[in-house]
């Protein structure tokens, strides 16, 4: 039912109340929409079960709308809105309140929006809202907080700085069109905020304050709250909070323009990472599609670009040993325009045929435009969007509410939830028009990689990132543009593992409130717990294989590593279809040995089993030599970027080294990788699978036959292909944890290693 009559009967001054939105099929939540008199719109959730309560606000504007002699001010903007207002003025009052309450809040600035968001124990989320809400009417941006605050973004950005996505998206911005908003530093830091304006005689603060006064208005802002209470209380709650922040008819700017313009494409670009990274990125301007989110052409062009099975992109690239791995698809830029952007990331041997990879690129595009739009691949994806959203989980408050304030901007009340699902209009015309773009002349290639740091002679001047720039040749062009067809490509194959029957079957009459051993063998202890509260046709099984050569030493948990690793991508090709279909598989080394995990729905779930166990008991004997060389130094690789990473995540690192009985430090990894072979990691394989025990948990859509059926399946495969023998009882062992004395402190000093990073003056006109 959509209503337009007034709401005070409801408690609250609204003029539009939207009672019929759209919802998945398993969600026990109500939900209604919401535009209240100043023009807000607001998405109210009732769960009554919820354990903890949100709110989240989105202002439709971000850092594009930045003064262009002030950078950052957007950003700025969220951390001062923290800082205390004319009801409660003291700065730490809100984080204070949540911490107490067990809460928390974040907030995030990006290129058209501007997210704030918490989190806090439902008996407490009308004070926290009340709080809250005065950032929105009443915020006191005092002097004294200021100076603060522009220390706290300049040391978000000095964090960032080691960061390669963060250098990668900033060179992006600053080697586009300069007269495009695009061409902005969105974080800003004490340069742009403090020095630089001080040093024009401008007043920051000042410059807030007109700001926020100019984009904070109600008619551009979106909404969402959950909490246990009803939703006539929630709108009641809602509407007294907020019917105070003024409506200043703000009109949200669009940039019909793109930033790439006739200069900006063509070119190839050479960066220098911090890290040793190597990708190869390809991206074309497009339009913001936003508004054909129901045919999706975007989407269906990034399924088939994308797609990891036989006949892909990535499967040929592999094949010549140039690629990891490959991801295509939309990225959005701001409200008038977007990008199409296909991301290699490359081997030792790819970096040097980064053009081949390119041409490879446009010849499967080729294949693309000579078969022409295929409505069963269009109806294929819509189906796995729609079983998707059918049976879509249960998601964490917080992140829900701040996910969907945004979806009010862009999808009618009603379709708020299931708009990002929505693929209902066929319209192969678009389709083609958007393939028509992605062109060699329409194109802009990155190649990413620690060998060209020799040629880099010019500097990005926000993060010093070193690049340089060339305009791509007549010949180099004529080569993308005249590929020719190629054999090895072609469109993907109905998918088999797309689960048609959804029963869900009847429970066992003795059921179980927790797990219990159904099976209990020398090799394999399996428990079950039959799902009685989700009630979904899901399953979730996992197997824990224990053996005592995986954790060893640091060679055997190197071999471990490998092994798993080289597993799963040569599983990959195989098992997309089944990670398209929501049937997830993965293997994962542990300290006692490995831990395969099988998720999603029950229907074809035996089948994926089945091929993943069948590969395992015949892989030590088929390792790819190539593979293994390229898994090996990729392996190699991350271990050696550790030493970029940030100073945080050595701390957990550390201390994770310091507890446990035993561990071993990833130079101890780094040093005793050398030796091994593959005809060693062969052997070891052998080893690793000879003499184990597993313990298994199958929980969700199964009954004891089901479950028995799967643990019977792995238990004599194992025995029969593999021989696999039972541990003993006493080998099959737990590590401790130190346990650290009462009433002491204990702490751990280290110096960490980083390369270097040097600024040069950046100016701010």
């Amino acid at each position: 039912m959509v209503s337009k009559a007034d709401c005070t009967g409801a408690g609250g001054p609204c003029k539009l109340r939207v009672n019929n939105i759209v919802k998945s099929e398993f969600d026990k939540r109500e939900y209604r929409g919401l535009e209240l008199q100043n023009g807000m719109k607001v998405v109210l959730i009732s769960d009554p079960t919820t354990d903890k309560s949100a709110a989240a606000l989105d202002v439709n504007i971000g850092y594009l709308c930045d003064p262009k002699e002030l950078p950052g001010l957007a950003h700025f903007c969220e951390h001062m809105l923290f800082m205390g207002t004319e009801t409660y003025p003291a700065e730490n009052e809100y984080n204070k309140f949540l911490s107490e309450h067990s809460g928390y809040s974040n907030a995030y600035t990006s290129a058209d929006h501007t997210n704030y968001h918490f989190e806090v124990s439902p008996d407490h989320l009308e004070k926290a809202l009340d709080i809250f809400s005065k950032f929105f009417i009443c915020p006191l941006f005092e002097a004294g907080s200021t100076e603060r605050e522009v220390n706290a973004v300049n040391l978000e950005h000095d964090k960032n700085i080691p960061n390669d996505t963060w250098r990668l998206d900033q060179l992006d911005k600053s080697t586009c069109d300069p007269n495009h908003d695009y061409n902005r530093f969105g974080t800003g830091n004490k340069e742009t905020l403090d020095t630089i304006p001080k040093s024009k005689g401008m007043n920051v603060r000042d410059e807030l304050l007109k700001f926020h006064d100019k984009w904070y208005s109600s008619n551009i802002m979106g909404f969402a709250i959950l909490g246990k209470e009803s939703l006539d209380d929630l709108e009641k709650m809602v509407a007294d909070k907020f019917k105070d922040v003024k409506n200043k008819n703000v009109k949200t700017p669009v940039w019909n323009t793109h930033p790439y313009g006739k200069d900006q494409l063509k070119t190839k670009t050479y960066v220098t990472p911090v890290k040793d990274l190597r990708s190869l990125l390809v991206t074309f301007p497009i339009p913001d599609l936003q508004d054909q989110h129901k045919s999706g052409p975007d989407s269906y062009l990034a399924h088939l670009i994308g797609h990891e099975g036989p006949g892909s992109l990535l499967s040929e690239l592999r094949k010549r040993s140039w690629c990891n791995s490959l991801v295509g698809g939309p990225r959005h830029g701001a409200k008038g325009f977007a990008f199409f952007t296909v991301t290699v990331d490359l081997t030792l041997d790819g970096i040097e045929h980064a053009d081949d990879i390119v041409e490879l690129i446009f010849q499967y595009m080729k294949l693309l435009h000579d078969e022409g739009p295929q409505e069963w691949i269009f109806n294929e994806y819509k189906e796995l969007l729609d079983i998707e959203f059918r049976f879509k989980e249960k998601e964490k408050p917080s992140s829900y509410v701040s996910y969907l304030c945004p979806n009010l901007f862009l999808y009618p009340l009603e379709e708020i939830l299931v708009g990002t699902y929505m693929l209902t209009e066929y319209k192969p015309d678009l389709i083609r028009d958007l393939l028509d773009r992605l062109t060699p002349e329409n194109m802009r290639l990155a190649v990413v990689g620690k060998q060209f740091e020799p040629k880099c002679d010019q500097t990005e001047p926000w993060y010093g990132t070193k690049y340089t720039r060339e305009k791509l040749s007549d010949e180099q062009l004529k080569k993308f543009e005249n590929v020719t067809s190629n054999s090895a490509f072609h469109l993907p194959q109905p998918n088999e593992f797309i689960a048609t029957d959804f029963t869900l079957l009847a429970a066992d009459s003795d059921i179980a409130p927790h797990p219990t051993i159904m099976y209990n063998s020398p090799l394999i202890r399996a428990w079950l717990k039959q799902d009685d509260e989700y009630k979904v046709p899901k399953l979730n099984a996992s197997f824990e294989f224990i053996s005592p050569y995986a954790y060893l030493d640091p060679e055997c948990t190197n071999m471990t590593h490998l092994f798993i690793s080289l597993f799963k991508d040569a599983l990959n090709e195989y098992s997309y279809d089944a990670k398209l279909a929501s049937l997830g598989w993965d293997l994962n080394n542990t300290k006692y040995g490995m831990m395969l995990n099988i998720s999603g729905y029950s229907h074809k779930q035996s089948v994926l089993l089945s091929k993943v166990l069948d590969k395992l008991v015949e892989f030590s004997k088929n390792i790819d030599p190539k593979r293994y060389e390229i898994i090996k130094e990729q392996y190699a690789r991350g271990l050696k970027n550790f030493e970029a990473e940030q100073p945080y995540q050595h701390a957990i690192y550390n201390i994770s080294l310091c507890l446990f009985e035993r561990a071993w430090s990833k130079t101890d990894l780094m040093e005793s990788l050398d030796g091994i072979t593959r005809e060693k990691l062969s052997e070891f394989a052998n080893e690793l699978l000879s003499k184990m025990f597993i313990e298994a948990l199958i929980h969700g859509n199964a009954n004891k036959e089901i479950a028995m059926g799967i643990v019977k399946m792995l238990e004599e495969k194992l025995q029969t292909q593999l021989k696999t023998k039972p541990l003993l009882p006493s080998q099959v062992l737990r590590f401790r944890e130190i346990k650290l004395p009462n009433s002491k402190c204990s702490v751990l000093s280290q110096v960490l290693r980083f390369r270097e990073i040097k600024l040069p003056n950046s100016k701010c006109s």
